[in-house]
């Protein structure tokens, strides 16, 4: 009876040993290597973010974030001895010094029942190597690509920032997001006991594909003297706020866009949060920097000429009542309409302006662009607003700049379009993107559109340094350069209907052979309301940076300017 017994114990256990490597054989070695195999997913790093020259103002660097599995701790086993015990004082004690943290401070981290907790995330990668190097039971090293932004914040307001999953969150890291991020790749390996990976074990990879990069075409040294001189400006004149943008006429690249008190991306939070780029998104009163659409339409429709006499009064009443003043008391002035313009006189304007229909006053305005957005490629642009047409008033204050609202992008182009022989060009800050092979593909030429005639653009440049050379902009005058330009002050309703006042200075250098636009913009200046006297001698300083870093030579020719008087 033993002995039956016996053999059918072994048939049992032989039957079984058959049924298990014969019968389900394959069915159970795949399970067991399935039990085995680890995914892990490999980051595509992200596109870098580039000045016009290759300078980078956003990158991806490698970085390491440091876990712990609680519930795995307690299997450590250090060598017995006071500075190596076992458990999580013994892990604490090893892990403390790279982490640069107290160990007493960190076992407590180490102790729970959690699967997953940070312990430190941004590790440099030797201090990576070195923690895993040590195969401590519940620590996890875990590859991140970190955003770094070398400049702080320059140009923080156009670059934007991501958020800890890598992904834009604001400025161009948003609206270009789909292209600088790039494809995670996986990897599926066999791993022993302590998770390493098998030599010779089951191994399938997809490969992670690297985000394109971003070529600006803002230039780095043009920005950064933009921010400072604006930022010195603001704190001088007590402003609330301000914005400088230099433009290239001739193509619509913007090299420099600043708006006061930047925020640093890689300390978004530190921020007291609003838009990140008010340049493009908030809109003002422009002021007498419109009068230049006023002048180039009357020109354009034939209706005076630059020579043409005019008698200008302190105060103006038109046919329906309404009364209009200059900025300035003074007795009655005997100017042309190039002086009108040099003089920035109202009543002058609004007496000049009236020859226009009511429709071609608007029309003109939105010609020049006022109404609708630029297309810049930055996220959140308002296209302007207009005031109520049907009040008494409007339709006569558009005529020297107020009653309507423009971004700073949008005042800035109307003398761009005058200097480039009045085409507009698209304004752009993308010029082109590098592929991970290194191919770089330039972006698509900028959209031209004829806006007024040739004749008409070269008439109203030179108007316009009239307004430098005898008008209220002598400030921004540049040694060695002809400028053109127009100061502006203007009455802006600010905090719910406060009074407000926005002063700034438009201008274009050199005026002979027309290369750059440059705007600065200042709200609510305490010391004086005036751009000429606020904001031209910042267009001056850097304008002459900017001419310096560029190469554009001195002016050749002396101006030739029409009478301001008569």
């Amino acid at each position: 009876m033993l002995a039956v017994a016996v053999v059918l114990v072994v048939a049992v256990f032989a039957g079984r040993l058959v049924y298990v490597q014969a019968v389900r054989g394959p069915s159970v070695a795949q399970q067991a290597r399935d039990e085995r195999l680890s995914t892990i997913s490999i980051i595509g790093a992200r596109g870098q973010i580039t000045d016009r020259d290759g300078v980078a103002l956003a990158t991806s660097v490698e970085r390491y974030d440091i876990s712990v599995n609680q519930r795995l701790v307690g299997e450590y086993r250090g060598k017995g001895a006071p500075d190596d015990p076992d458990g999580a004082l013994g892990v604490a004690k090893r892990l403390a010094p790279l982490l640069g943290a107290d160990a007493a401070v960190l076992g407590g981290e180490l102790v729970g029942t959690r699967s997953f907790k940070y312990l430190q995330k941004g590790v440099l990668p030797q201090v990576a190597r070195e923690i895993f190097a040590m195969r401590l039971p519940g620590i996890n090293v875990d590859k991140v690509a970190d955003r770094v932004y070398p400049n702080g914040p320059l140009a923080g307001n156009i670059i934007g920032f991501v958020n800890s999953n890598g992904q834009g969150l604001e400025g161009l890291e948003a609206s270009l997001d789909d292209r600088l991020k790039g494809t995670p790749g996986t990897e599926v390996f066999e791993r022993g006991a302590k998770g390493q990976q098998v030599p010779g074990g089951y191994f399938e990879g997809t490969p992670a594909t690297q985000g394109d990069s971003a070529t600006l075409t803002i230039d780095s040294d043009i920005q950064w003297k933009a921010e400072s001189l604006l930022n010195e400006q603001v704190a001088a004149t007590g402003s609330d706020s301000g914005t400088i943008v230099v433009m290239d006429v001739r193509t619509g690249e913007v090299l420099a866009l600043a708006d006061s008190g930047s925020r640093d991306p890689n300390k978004p939070g530190d921020s007291a949060g609003g838009s990140l780029a008010p340049s493009v998104s908030n809109v003002f009163e422009p002021g007498s920097t419109g009068k230049v659409i006023t002048m180039a339409a009357v020109l354009e429709e034939g209706l005076v000429t630059p020579t043409d006499r005019w008698t200008v009064p302190y105060k103006l009443t038109v046919e329906n009542g309404q009364t209009f003043k200059d900025s300035h008391e003074h007795e009655t002035q005997h100017l042309t309409t190039a002086g009108v313009l040099a003089e920035s006189s109202n009543t002058g304007t609004v007496q000049i302006g009236s020859k226009l229909t009511v429709d071609q006053r608007y029309r003109w305005l939105e010609r020049f662009g006022f109404g609708s957005r630029t297309g810049i490629d930055l996220a959140g642009e308002s296209a302007g607003l207009f005031g109520d047409r049907n009040n008494a008033r409007t339709p006569y204050v558009v005529l020297f700049g107020q009653g309507v609202s423009v971004n700073a992008i949008q005042a800035t182009q109307v003398l761009a379009t005058v200097a480039n022989d009045g085409v507009r060009v698209q304004p752009h800050v993308v010029r082109g993107w590098t592929a991970p092979d290194g191919t770089f593909t330039a972006s698509k030429k900028a959209a031209r559109t004829r806006i007024i005639s040739q004749e008409t653009a070269a008439t109203v440049m030179t108007m316009l340094e009239s307004v430098v050379d005898e008008g209220t902009g002598s400030t921004a005058s540049i040694p060695g350069y002809r400028v053109a330009g127009k100061t502006g002050t203007a009455q802006n309703w600010i905090n719910g209907g406060k009074q407000g006042i926005t002063a700034s200075f438009i201008g274009v250098v050199p005026a002979d052979e027309p290369r750059l636009a440059i705007s600065v913009i200042l709200h609510n200046p305490r010391t004086s309301e005036y751009g000429s006297v606020v904001a031209a001698p910042v267009f001056s300083k850097i304008g002459a940076y900017a001419l310096s870093e560029l190469g554009v030579p001195p002016s050749g020719t002396k101006a030739t300017l029409f009478p301001t008087t008569w």
